[in-house]
């Protein structure tokens, strides 16, 4: 099948074609980016990790918005033939993990087993079984290898390896992710981005529109308009996305 549409007043245009498959779709961002792509009419394959809590809520919230759901475990064999069934056209990675989740799991997870190794993991099954499916990742601002931390540190070594992978791309770096709606507490988080926002603010308020564009927070709607758009774009391919051009796609 081979839909093709334009979504009017994007600053890109959307070809709405085959199959996405969204890994980390149980997350702030995945369940956004599940309502936008069935509100444009794509196939959504939502992936939940098989141990969740939650495994029944998901399958009747994801299948409620028309989306296919799938459980199969984090092993890059079974991956690789889930995909190979699947055919996805796009391939959405949104995973990470919290410093809270990290303690509830007494380590087995951590930003270099699940932000890295899980997307490691995907892009190799995708290379193996959708080698011309494009991969959009959810990264961050701020990454590089000198990053102080190591969940930038971590994002910026993904990168380079899905820069060098062969496959299609579309990286995303937005700055914080945050809105009314966000169900986890992340109190420092918040208080981060209320301050940043209302730096932003002022600057504008002085004539620095482009500096409040650029920098300001994205709600996850907003983050999921603009990952949807790029990521099933042809325009899209092989750019690393800012706050301001995933903003202005929506």
């Amino acid at each position: 099948m081979d839909m093709r549409t334009k979504v009017q007043g994007s600053a890109v245009t959307v070809t709405m074609y085959g199959t996405a498959f969204v890994a980390g779709a149980t997350g702030y961002t995945g369940r956004a980016l599940i309502g936008e792509l069935r509100r444009l009419g794509v196939t959504t394959i939502a992936h939940i990790r098989p141990d969740s809590e939650r495994l029944d809520g998901w399958h009747n919230e994801f299948g409620a918005a028309g989306a296919l759901v799938d459980s199969t475990p984090w092993d890059e064999n079974a991956l690789a033939r889930t995909l190979s069934a699947a055919a996805p056209t796009v391939v959405f990675a949104l995973l990470g993990t919290t410093r809270a989740r990290m303690r509830r799991s007494g380590g087995s997870d951590s930003y270099e087993t699940v932000d890295y190794g899980l997307s490691a993991m995907l892009l190799r099954a995708v290379q193996r079984s959708v080698p011309h499916a494009r991969f959009v990742y959810l990264s961050s601002a701020w990454v590089g290898p000198s990053a102080r931390a190591a969940y930038l540190r971590v994002r910026w070594r993904f990168e380079e390896e899905l820069r060098a992978s062969g496959v299609a791309w579309t990286i995303a770096r937005p700055m914080f992710i945050t809105g009314s709606d966000r169900t986890e507490p992340r109190p420092l988080e918040r208080a981060a981005a209320a301050v940043l926002d209302g730096a932003l603010r002022i600057a504008g308020a002085l004539g620095a529109n482009g500096v409040q564009q650029r920098y300001a927070t994205l709600s996850a709607t907003e983050l999921a308009r603009g990952l949807a758009a790029y990521g099933l774009s042809a325009g899209g391919e092989g750019l690393v996305l800012g706050p301001e051009a995933l903003r202005g796609a929506t």
